[in-house]
């Protein structure tokens, strides 16, 4: 389960940037598994992870992920 004090902003980024689930997972080099995962908030990425979701999508690591304060 993730912490609940990670917010997961990659849904949001991912369909604005007209992507699925399974093409992100291909750009990334991911399962789309591992994107539905982190993007239902089952599990909290690692930080190799997390990176590679942020430079497949072109965007900051912060526009996917921040903490709750």
């Amino acid at each position: 389960m993730a912490d609940p004090r990670l917010v997961v902003k990659l849904k949001a980024v991912r369909t604005a940037a007209g992507l699925t689930q399974q093409e992100l997972a291909d750009r990334a080099g991911l399962s789309r598994k591992t994107v539905n995962t982190v993007e239902n908030g089952v599990f909290t990425p690692s930080v190799l992870v997390a990176l590679t979701l942020a430079q497949a999508l072109g965007a900051p690591l912060d526009a996917l992920f921040t903490l709750e304060d």
